[in-house]
């Protein structure tokens, strides 16, 4: 089996040592991007267990654990150099949803092109969303989810965002396994994506920024 599927399946078995060897394995013979897609497809097929209740809370604790230490040999890579602020993002996995592996890959490389980013973290409601664009007056709202029932959060989170008058101030992206053009429209966002590196360019393109 090729390594980056090795390190997809390790991850969504939980096997925690085995995956860690393997990333490190990876590391000098694969881009970042490359492996967070890997983690990422990982995170897709532990959410699909969770939801045909294979996995429990417990298990989606211990995948965040296991990408933390992941995190820890990839974020070095690239936090090489970071550049002045470009743009600040508002993130936060939507209420009911309680992962953070995909918002934090996007985090990771917002980050490292440019963006300010505050996380709000996980099962965040609709009024703290509200609240963090009132605060940071982001240029964008980034929503994250990886359960089918993160979309209804979703369209709760926007439709606060126009009840307080914010909506026209922030271009909002939402992100997770879930999401497609469909739920873009069912959400109101103004944009969807699956993959952190492509979410990255949409808010570059946000802020003004050409590729």
């Amino acid at each position: 089996m090729p390594l980056l599927d090795e390190i997809a399946e390790s991850f969504a078995n939980l096997e925690e040592e085995k995956t860690i060897s393997l990333v490190k394995e990876a590391l000098g013979k694969f881009s970042i991007d490359e492996i967070f897609n890997a983690c990422r497809k990982a995170t897709d097929e532990i959410g699909s267990r969770y939801e045909r209740g294979e996995y429990f809370l417990s298990e989606l604790v211990y995948a965040g654990h296991i990408f933390n230490r992941i995190m820890e040999l990839l974020l070095p890579k690239l936090e090489k150099e970071r550049p002045n602020v470009i743009g600040v993002i508002v993130l936060g996995t939507v209420e009911g949803d309680v992962h953070d592996i995909g918002k934090n890959i996007f985090k990771a490389f917002a980050e490292a092109s440019g963006f300010k980013v505050i996380d709000l973290g996980v099962d965040v409601p609709p009024h703290k969303f509200v609240e963090a664009v009132k605060e940071h007056k982001p240029q964008i709202l980034g929503l994250s989810g990886l359960l089918t029932l993160a979309i209804d959060a979703m369209k709760r989170t926007i439709d606060a965002l126009k009840e307080a008058g914010l909506r026209d101030k922030v271009k909002v992206i939402i992100g997770g396994g879930r999401v497609d053009e469909n739920a873009k429209n069912y959400t109101g966002a103004d944009a969807w994506t699956d993959s952190a590196t492509i979410g990255v360019k949409i808010c570059k393109e946000f802020v003004g920024i050409k590729q």
